[in-house]
């Protein structure tokens, strides 16, 4: 998984190769500048007027890099370099050298007054004030700075980070002093801050660009963050047997649905079926058995006393997983028959939608919860179970706590759907599209996590697998079709291709 660093680990990172691989800083911000380079010219053509803004440390020595290497090209470019306080980095101040030796040249450092130029909308900002270093609010004529930037209508790409966010918390800083980028180029890793939903705004659209950093420093470095990609799945995503059969893959029971909400739990039966699971037993309050049997032959149906909603459930067999919660209903016997499910069922479980609402009701519950079961509150849900957040910082912290606390999992649903373990450790998403803020999606994430625990995968990597596998169905579908035609049954119809995918 690519680990995901801070901006004291970046720093120390960056100085661990420079001793160890070795190269000095300078050729550090020439390699990243090249990389950048390369990706910039593959997009745009050498008509395009490009406006660099420096700062005065190593996110201005890569700007500068830049902008030598794009007036070499053949590009039309302008620097500006602001100094106020006349001090340079050795990066810096070397790579301004380098610029200032380019025979076609626009440049201009400012150390006091800084006279804007007119700057055409079709034309492009590369953003290189503040790099990850940065730790207070911008003040002064750098919040002036970015504020003309956010006024003109031109790209902007921002290298690494967009200057004035901060690379993790955001919470006590300025928005109206960030850089609004439409790109950021990001160094080696993504920044925490990239996955919080009120910085999307600054950070437009992102892209990692790998440039040699130490691996053996990456594994030394420590860190709580990471983001699970392609190779991360294709690492613990495991073949069948030819001589598999529906008992090596286990039998597990989904307790879904009241009256008018059987979709819900017949969306997660098919789901879990189609995540591969051996045998599934759908249990459903009287009223929808009909509509199981007919909507999900695939699974054995149990129906319970009550016409309208699941009050007693029947453990009769040894089921290798239960997921309790889509379409449940918030009912006064809920509460009853959830404790007396904990009490007999100790194995993981996967808790979803209206359980976690009469959980959140009886928090009492929560302590009851098996251990390394799996919680899959939406925002709304998970404020229910833990306090009123302001923002999605706050949001993740509360899943923390709540997974290390109870010693479950947590998986915080949305952009980037973070996976918060018992450990402390987080995973974020990498799969996925906006098409898939529909409804009954979150039913078949459920589904999948119950059929991939069946599947005999420990509840960590089938958190993560779930995650991704969901996400990337939805984005299979999309290259075909559209995120606005994107619906809950699209994305059960595309498990099968994003497992093969991930296996090719």
């Amino acid at each position: 998984m690519t680990p995901i660093f801070t901006g004291s680990n970046i720093s120390e990172l960056d100085k661990y190769t420079i001793k160890n691989e070795p190269i000095d800083g300078t050729d550090l911000v020439e390699r990243a500048a090249s990389t950048f380079v390369n990706i910039f010219k593959r997009k745009y053509n050498k008509q395009t007027k490009i406006y660099v803004f420096a700062g005065s440390g190593n996110n201005g020595a890569d700007a500068l890099a830049i902008a030598r290497m794009l007036l070499n090209d053949g590009y039309i470019v302008e620097s500006y370099l602001f100094n106020p306080s006349n001090k340079l980095s050795i990066e810096c101040e070397e790579h301004k050298t380098r610029l200032m030796h380019c025979p076609i040249n626009r440049f201009t450092m400012i150390t006091s007054t800084f006279n804007p130029p007119i700057i055409e909308d079709n034309s492009i900002i590369i953003d290189g004030i503040f790099g990850t270093g940065l730790n207070r609010q911008v003040e002064g004529g750098f919040a002036a700075l970015i504020k003309f930037i956010n006024s003109v209508s031109a790209t902007v790409i921002a290298i690494d980070i967009p200057s004035g966010l901060f690379s993790e918390s955001n919470m006590n800083n300025n928005p109206d002093t960030i850089v609004k980028a439409n790109y950021t180029y990001t160094f080696e890793f993504p920044k925490l801050a990239f996955f919080f939903r009120e910085n999307e705004k600054f950070i437009g659209k992102w892209k990692i660009l790998p440039i040699g950093l130490s691996e053996k420093g990456k594994r030394e470095i420590k860190t709580e963050y990471f983001l699970v990609e392609d190779k991360d799945m294709s690492a613990i995503s495991t073949e069948r047997s030819k001589f598999s059969h529906k008992g090596t893959f286990g039998h597990s029971l989904i307790i879904a649905g009241s009256k008018g909400m059987m979709g819900a739990a017949c969306l997660s039966a098919k789901a879990a079926i189609k995540t591969g699971l051996g045998k599934l037993t759908l249990h459903v309050p009287s009223c929808g058995y009909t509509i199981a049997q007919t909507v999900v032959p695939e699974a054995m149906c149990q129906v319970d006393t009550d016409e309208l909603f699941n009050t007693e459930i029947n453990l009769d067999k040894d089921y290798t997983t239960i997921g309790v919660g889509p379409g449940l209903g918030n009912y006064p016997e809920g509460a009853r028959m959830l404790e007396t499910l904990f009490e007999k069922y100790r194995k993981p479980m996967v808790i979803d939608a209206d359980a976690l609402n009469i959980i959140a009701n009886n928090r009492d519950l929560l302590r009851k919860i098996p251990k390394d079961s799996i919680l899959t509150p939406h925002p709304g849900e998970l404020e229910r179970l833990t306090t009123f957040s302001t923002n999605s910082e706050e949001q993740i912290i509360q899943a923390q706590n709540l997974a290390y606390k109870y010693n479950i999992y947590v998986i915080l649903k949305g952009a980037y759907s973070a996976t918060c373990m018992p450990s402390g450790h987080v995973t974020f998403n990498s799969t996925g599209n906006p098409g898939m803020a529909t409804g009954g999606s979150g039913d078949v994430l459920f589904g999948m996590l119950v059929g991939l625990l069946s599947c005999g995968y420990n509840p960590s990597t089938a958190a993560i697998m779930a995650n991704y596998i969901h996400g990337l169905a939805g984005d299979i579908y999309v290259a075909k079709e559209s995120e606005e035609s994107l619906s809950a049954s699209d994305i059960i119809d595309h498990i099968g291709l994003a497992f093969r995918q991930l296996r090719d």
